[in-house]
């Protein structure tokens, strides 16, 4: 499951960065650029449990509604029963939506629209340690480190932001890179700055003096 895969991921990062502690303060190994290369365009957003969806259907506003996705992950509208809306586009929703409604109406034509919601767990950013807020957010096309940051207000005064880890998984594979909070938010340093990707861990550590 979609849960199961989410929890494993950050349970690793977790893991590697313990580890490094344990073996003094050293920072994760360079990686290669791309590691912090991502192009939004190519990301879809996914319905997550929690979200709220409108489904129009054109010409039929008696089976139109705007329904919140339980907390199983399903959807229930009139004449369509415990329809599975994570993990899907709101477009992929909608063909199903029509090929259900099909056997109820004819040639039926669905719209899903995003009426608020963070996404599936797989997809927020989690932020972890000395920050200000601590938190898990929703993905927001073109977000950067910066605006992270600023969504958790900034860090605390005992971190240690140029120590601070991201952890992301690419192709199944979790790695991991230095990020310099310290540069970029104490000294205004925006060649600090960098992409973030949806399932993105960071991890601020606590300064040793």
């Amino acid at each position: 499951m979609k849960g199961d895969s989410a929890f494993r991921f950050v349970a690793r990062g977790l893991a590697a960065v313990a580890a490094l502690g344990l073996a003094g303060c050293q920072a994760p190994a360079p990686v290669d650029p791309a590691f912090l290369e991502f192009d939004p365009t190519t990301w879809e957003y996914v319905v997550g449990a929690g979200d709220s969806v409108n489904i129009f259907v054109w010409r039929n506003p008696e089976v139109s509604q705007t329904v919140s996705v339980r907390p199983d992950g399903r959807i229930t509208t009139p004449l369509v029963e415990d329809v599975i809306a994570t993990g899907k586009t709101p477009t992929q929703l909608a063909r199903e939506m029509e090929q259900i409604l099909s056997q109820y109406i004819k040639e039926p034509l669905v719209t899903v629209m995003m009426g608020g919601g963070a996404g599936p767990y797989d997809q927020q950013i989690r932020v972890l340690g000395e920050a200000t807020n601590p938190q898990a957010l929703s993905y927001r096309f073109g977000m950067t480190l910066l605006d992270l940051m600023i969504a958790v207000g900034g860090i605390s005064d005992f971190a240690a932001g140029n120590r601070a880890v991201l952890v992301r998984a690419i192709d199944g594979k979790v790695m991991q890179t230095t990020v310099r909070l310290d540069d970029l938010i104490r000294d205004a340093d925006i060649s600090a700055n960098v992409p973030m990707r949806p399932g993105d861990i960071l991890i601020i550590p606590e300064s040793w003096f």
